[in-house]
């Protein structure tokens, strides 16, 4: 591997990790290798729940197994055309060749990171998730490798496939959301959603989370996942967070009387908290809303590094000293949450959806949420279960002491109207 960061520095968001981070030696390798090879593989792999590991382990030797990782994975590149790339625990390969010779190499990885190391006396099994995406004519490195890793986070977010591919028309529609969403914003076709927040304990509805949606004139409703990717890739992303945390503080305080209670969590962005003055402007748009800021959670996404954390502990301080209250979403499936958990005031942990998911497949699923739960509690913080969808999974979450789920078990994301009915047929 050619370039490492360390294990602090490594962001959850394989998209920023890979997608952004095409370097001169890749450049180079599409330069000389592609058209003679026949074409070029992205494969962008990542090992599940290492955080797990770390927490058991320690740093230290977590440190060490991204290293095994490195180490093993460049003997087995080295049977192939091939360029390698890490960022913390995510590693960007770029091999040469026609798709069945990308195809072996992404076998060849999945089965390197799928066998167990050995670390200071310890066996440790991981296992990958695994992106792939192949080279389209003339498209830059940057968005080959960009399609991977939405690839990778698609694969991540499964309970089943390890691997994902690309379509290879991905990088062009996202262009063009990208200069759609331009007008998005200044037409309203950006829209927020609110799906439940329910206790464990008695089944009341305590809060919801704000979805974005967008309404986009010619291809319909579109998700989260494809407009945050079109912000990026659009450079619109700090302005879209703006956009929706002023929508959906707008909207609440529309409410009718039944929803008033509710504590609404909204997205709030590493590039959000790296502004100068993020909390007081937060702050203001609480109050301008007309709404208590006891009712608002700040929920700090794992989808993006945090590089500064003395001023994420300063900025999230004075958003609890201003009466909000703090999350930190999608935990356990990054790799750098646990220094977040140990420097960062916090009130909430959400335990991410695939960790959610995998508590009714098997022992070891139970165990990684056992653990998250119980660092937690450790730490005096409650806990809310995503993509909660059985009451199996509900019932081990609650015998285990998860605070709260959000899920299609209660409901997906809803517009206030049908979340108005929802609270009130529950009372």
């Amino acid at each position: 591997m050619s370039r490492e960061q360390e294990q602090t520095d490594a962001p959850r968001d394989d998209r920023r990790a890979a997608g952004r981070a095409a370097t001169p030696e890749q450049v180079r390798f599409v330069a000389d290798t592609g058209a003679s090879a026949g074409g070029v593989t992205a494969i962008v792999a990542a090992p599940t729940s290492f955080e797990i590991v770390n927490a058991a382990f320690g740093r230290a030797l977590g440190d060490r197994l991204v290293q095994a990782m490195a180490a093993r994975l460049d003997a087995v590149l080295a049977d192939y055309r091939s360029v390698a790339e890490r960022a913390g625990a995510t590693f960007s390969m770029l091999v040469g060749g026609p798709p069945a010779e990308g195809d072996r190499a992404a076998a060849a990885v999945e089965r390197a990171l799928g066998a167990p190391f050995a670390v200071d006396g310890e066996t440790i099994h991981v296992g990958a998730r695994i992106g792939l995406a192949r080279m389209s004519e003339g498209e830059p490195v940057s968005d080959l490798l960009f399609r991977a890793a939405g690839a990778l986070e698609r694969a991540r977010a499964s309970d089943g496939a390890t691997t994902r591919v690309a379509s290879e028309g991905e990088g062009a529609a996202l262009a063009a959301l990208a200069a759609d969403l331009h007008r998005a914003i200044e037409r309203g076709e950006i829209d927020v959603l609110f799906q439940p927040q329910v206790a464990m304990a008695d089944g009341r509805i305590i809060g919801a989370e704000a979805l974005v949606r967008w309404a986009h004139p010619r291809l319909g409703p579109l998700g989260a996942e494809r407009l945050l990717a079109a912000a990026e890739r659009a450079d619109l992303g700090v302005a879209l967070s703006d956009h929706v945390q002023t929508l959906a503080m707008a909207r609440m305080a529309m409410w009718p009387e039944s929803l008033r209670g509710l504590r609404v969590s909204l997205n709030v962005t590493a590039a959000d908290i790296s502004r100068d003055g993020f909390a007081a402007q937060f702050l203001d748009r609480v109050a301008a809303a007309g709404i208590a800021p006891e009712q608002v959670t700040a929920e700090v996404t794992e989808s993006g590094v945090i590089h500064d954390l003395a001023a994420a502990n300063r900025a999230l301080a004075a958003l609890r000293e201003g009466g909000c209250r703090v999350a930190l979403d999608d935990f356990g499936t990054g790799y750098s949450s646990l220094a977040y958990l140990s420097q960062l005031p916090l009130d909430y942990l959400k335990i991410d959806r695939a960790l959610t998911q995998a508590i009714d497949g098997d022992a070891r699923g139970r165990t990684v949420v056992d653990g998250v739960i119980t660092i937690a509690a450790g730490l005096g913080l409650e806990t809310i279960a995503e993509g909660v969808e059985t009451e199996a999974q509900r019932a081990l979450l609650a015998a285990r002491g998860c605070t709260y789920y959000q899920g299609f078990l209660c409901a997906g994301a809803l517009d206030d109207a049908a979340l108005a009915r929802l609270v009130e047929g529950r009372r």
